[in-house]
């Protein structure tokens, strides 16, 4: 274990910490309560913090580039749930109903911001480009990924995730709100922001960190685990992967068709394949007032596996310069 997290960077390895904390030692009683307090305070303390730092200059700068900007918005939410809906009836052969609603919750997330941006510029993209699609994609997804989880778990008789009063009145409690805030105190705060990258840094993951934990927690208490199927949680991995390398390859090779060059394609690769585990784990807590390990968890997996994917990819784009590696 200890070989597998030195190999590993170190938000992963707190990943990998809280669910063998979650396992081992769950919390209890008003241990439990006192998490939940803590989640919910750290997840409106992100928002509004993401609210700080996104700058609404790299957004209208970015939008000039509108061909591609569009592009990403229709794969990021547009043909990723359509896709995954599609896919539904194989999916759920392989990983059951329950898990498999968990990746129709992962097809309504925004792109990652840093991931994409990174492994943007490690392959040689269009990292300004990136930046603004990456970041117009998250703002988007504060307002559709509600809207598209509504319609999608209504659509497919999913309990739970119906979209009412209660939850647009925690959405704005708990998202909007702070993020909006987060906007106006930019003025003010941003500077700061900017000079405290590596503590903002801290504060996103370790929210996710307290999600998780509290999730893993909560699945033990309620006996979760000794439900799951193997074959499922295997399957889900794999489908996963399948899912993954189709939307790289149809990502890269239709915005070859539509004549984008070398930079754009790998930009619309890295934004328009990601979905983000730090928008995604917190606004499952809006939406459906608790976390529900059947979401989180192919949340988790898919989230592993992009990054393992896009990696691959970055290296190979970086190593092959201007040969397209193979594509």
């Amino acid at each position: 274990m200890l070989s597998i997290l030195a190999k590993t960077d170190r938000f992963t390895n707190g990943i990998i910490i809280c669910v063998i904390l979650g396992l081992l030692l769950p919390c209890h009683g008003i241990g439990a309560d006192i998490f939940d307090w803590l989640t919910n305070a750290a997840i409106i303390l992100l928002f509004f913090l993401y609210g700080a730092k996104l700058s609404r200059q790299s957004v209208i700068d970015g939008l000039l580039h509108w061909r591609l900007q569009a592009l990403v918005a229709f794969f990021t939410f547009i043909f990723f749930p359509i896709f995954f809906s599609l896919v539904q009836p194989l999916g759920e052969r392989l990983v059951g109903s329950a898990l498999y609603m968990g990746l129709i919750y992962v097809a309504c997330l925004p792109s990652t911001v840093q991931s994409s941006i990174a492994f943007t510029s490690v392959a040689g993209g269009n990292v300004p480009a990136a930046v603004c699609a990456a970041s117009a994609s998250s703002l988007l997804g504060v307002f559709l990924t509600p809207l598209l989880v509504g319609l999608l778990f209504h659509t497919s008789n999913a309990s739970g995730a119906a979209v009412g009063l209660d939850t647009i009145l925690q959405i704005c409690y708990q998202i909007l709100l702070p993020f909006i805030a987060g906007q106006i105190a930019q003025r003010w705060l941003k500077p700061w922001v900017d000079s405290h990258r590596k503590l903002i840094g801290w504060n996103d993951q370790t929210t996710i960190w307290l999600v998780v934990y509290t999730a893993f927690s909560g699945a033990t208490r309620g006996g979760y685990w000794s439900q799951l199927d193997a074959r499922h949680l295997i399957g889900l991995i794999l489908l996963c992967l399948i899912l993954l390398c189709i939307i790289h390859a149809t990502t890269y090779f239709s915005s070859k068709l539509l004549g984008f060059s070398r930079e754009d394609r790998i930009t619309i690769v890295f934004c328009g394949s990601k979905k983000s585990l730090a928008v995604g784990a917190p606004m499952m807590m809006a939406i459906f007032g608790s976390l529900d390990n059947n979401l989180l968890l192919p949340l988790m997996i898919f989230h592993q596996v992009q990054l393992v994917t896009c990696a691959h990819l970055a290296r190979m784009w970086h190593r092959d310069g201007d040969d397209d590696g193979g594509y």
